[in-house]
């Protein structure tokens, strides 16, 4: 098998990292509008971002099995050309059952996709996981960013159509199609072969760092659908709310680098999520109770807590487990657990909102969580410390 330079499987890694979470955050600020035009209901809309997070979980589980039978590297490209396909179908967006049938494919292809970056990781950037995983969670971030961020104005670009705003985001997916082919396709063989045993749902830490997992993601896809109509409901401008969020999700690019570097420099990585629940949790307070006070620090340190959540909670597998499979194994179980759950926070609150007549009930709902959060990441304290 011909030798891959290590800055290409990087650039390759990051690639793929980047098309995981456009096609979900780029629907952020456009949501309203689009409920509005195809006459949904909040609950109902909130699909778009539920269904790719609820399959994202249950799905999760297959990834392990595709890769003993097609191989991780071309496994991969599948799941990067579903992505690209799934973006595409958003031209037809202005039917419903389109945009969620997109969101399904969408969610299926990143729940594969997933835990076998991690298992990536695990093969060929072994006793540099730390440093990698920070290249790896700053792709997603820069997707997750970039996809709320730049949605708005290339929507502009296409004569204010909202289908070209969603579609324009299959183009670095299927730039990463490409750059994959390219790699080396390794079958798993028997060195792995303990890889087609079950999740590890006896393992009550695999547990703990799936509920952590879930809570987190819970919180962000939360956000990622409402904290934009919640801004706005506070008396903000629709411009305002929208800068707030872009703001949040930019400060996600320097933690998801930031905190995993100093968790393989200084082994400190359960300290780390402790200080990122309770930045959280005390941001989450804010927007709750006083969104209109200082909202830009508000968005800076919610961005960068659930930032930095998401970037050390990926880092978390890669220590439990010793083989690339075995890593994908835990991770698949991470995913499947915790997106499973977390998908049902933009459902519950998108229904509390038509429900109560505002969004302050299930925003205190959603602190409580974020407080959840930090107490399992308090749990998680004594876990192994090796790096």
């Amino acid at each position: 098998m011909k030798t891959v330079p290590r800055a290409m499987l990087l650039l390759a890694l990051v690639l793929a990292a980047i098309n995981l979470r456009p096609g979900i955050t780029s629907l952020a600020p456009l949501i309203e509008r689009i409920a509005a035009e195809l006459a949904l209901s909040r609950s109902l809309i909130s699909l778009t971002t539920a269904l790719p997070v609820l399959c994202m979980g249950l799905l999760a589980p297959v990834a392990p099995r595709l890769a003993l039978r097609f191989g991780l590297e071309r496994t991969i490209v599948l799941c990067l050309a579903a992505i690209t396909f799934a973006l595409l179908m958003r031209l037809a967006g202005q039917t419903s059952a389109i945009l969620i049938a997109s969101a399904v494919l969408l969610g299926a292809a990143i729940a594969v996709a997933g835990p076998l970056l991690s298992g990536f990781i695990k093969r060929y950037f072994v006793g540099q996981m730390g440093r990698v995983v920070a290249w790896y969670s700053l792709g997603m971030a820069i997707g997750g960013a970039g996809g709320v961020v730049l949605t708005a104005p290339v929507t502009q670009m296409f004569g204010d159509s909202w289908t070209y705003g969603l579609a324009v985001w299959a183009l670095p997916a299927l730039l990463g199609v490409l750059l994959w082919l390219c790699l080396p396709n390794q079958l798993e063989t028997d060195d792995s072969a303990d890889a087609s045993a079950g999740l590890p749902w006896q393992q009550p830490r695999a547990w703990l760092i799936s509920g952590f997992f879930a809570l987190q993601a819970g919180l962000f896809y939360a956000l990622a659908t409402w904290a934009v109509a919640r801004y706005h409901e506070a008396g903000l401008s629709l411009l305002h709310s929208n800068s707030l969020f872009s703001l949040a999700m930019l400060m996600g690019l320097p933690s998801s680098f930031l905190l995993p570097w100093l968790a393989q420099r200084f082994g400190n990585r359960y300290q780390l999520l402790l200080a990122c629940g309770v930045l959280s949790t005390v941001s989450l307070a804010m927007i709750t109770f006083a969104p209109t006070v200082l909202p830009e620090l508000w968005a800076v340190t919610s961005g960068f807590g659930l930032g930095g959540s998401f970037a050390l909670s990926l880092v978390l597998p890669l220590y439990e487990a010793g083989s690339p499979l075995a890593v994908s194994r835990w991770t698949a179980m991470m995913l499947c657990t915790g997106y499973s759950m977390a998908s049902l926070t933009p459902i519950l609150t998108g229904l509390a909102r038509d429900l109560a007549g505002d969004y302050q009930p299930p925003f205190i709902v959603l602190t409580g969580l974020a407080l959840l959060m930090t107490w399992v990441a308090w749990l998680l304290r004594n876990g192994p410390r090796s790096v």
